[in-house]
């Protein structure tokens, strides 16, 4: 467990020590929680226009995913392992960059970002089942989750954890999706 440890640090180190003052700005934009409202808006706007009535419970539901990944990244993940973040970690201080001196939150397992980025893009993948929605909500995740890295508040293996993570809730709320629409007739 401690080879995986220090892995996951000297790999935070390596991604975190790539910067410039350009990409603190775009990074900091990218990891910003109201930056990628026009994107849901449009996502939303899309389930209206393609799914009309359905459009209700396949809303209500991502609405869900989000909430659920948010809440249980927080309460079962962050707030039982209680690994410290690499922002509070005294051991790498000096070696991060950390952009306008923002530390986050004591603990990062696994990382919120994460999950509610990956939950939200596969959840939406289902549901549109088209390759290239799939490969664009695919790579914002991944955008998303590594601006957390670039920012010094998350190592890899949080990252990770929350893909994880954010994509099981995802499928689990699809596949409640899919029942109750069965079951409604919607």
């Amino acid at each position: 467990m401690e080879m995986l440890e220090q892995l996951d640090q000297q790999i935070f180190l390596f991604f975190n020590g790539l910067h410039s003052p350009f990409w603190d700005t775009v990074m900091y934009w990218i990891s910003y929680k109201f930056t990628w409202v026009p994107l849901y808006l449009a996502m939303l706007i899309y389930f209206v226009y393609k799914q009309k009535s359905k459009a209700v419970l396949t809303i209500l539901m991502a609405v869900a995913v989000i909430a659920l990944a948010d809440q249980i990244s927080v309460h079962f993940f962050k707030n039982v392992f209680l690994r410290y973040r690499p922002s509070h970690n005294l051991d790498l201080q000096n070696l991060i960059h950390l952009v306008d001196g923002h530390k986050g939150g004591q603990y990062g397992f696994v990382s919120s970002h994460a999950t509610n980025a990956f939950g939200f893009a596969i959840y939406s993948s289902l549901i549109i089942q088209k390759k290239s929605i799939f490969i664009a909500l695919f790579i914002w995740a991944v955008v998303v989750s590594y601006s957390r890295i670039y920012l010094g508040v998350h190592y890899p293996g949080d990252l990770i954890g929350g893909a994880l993570l954010g994509s099981t809730i995802a499928w689990f709320v699809y596949m409640l999706r899919k029942k109750v629409g069965l079951k409604f007739n919607i």
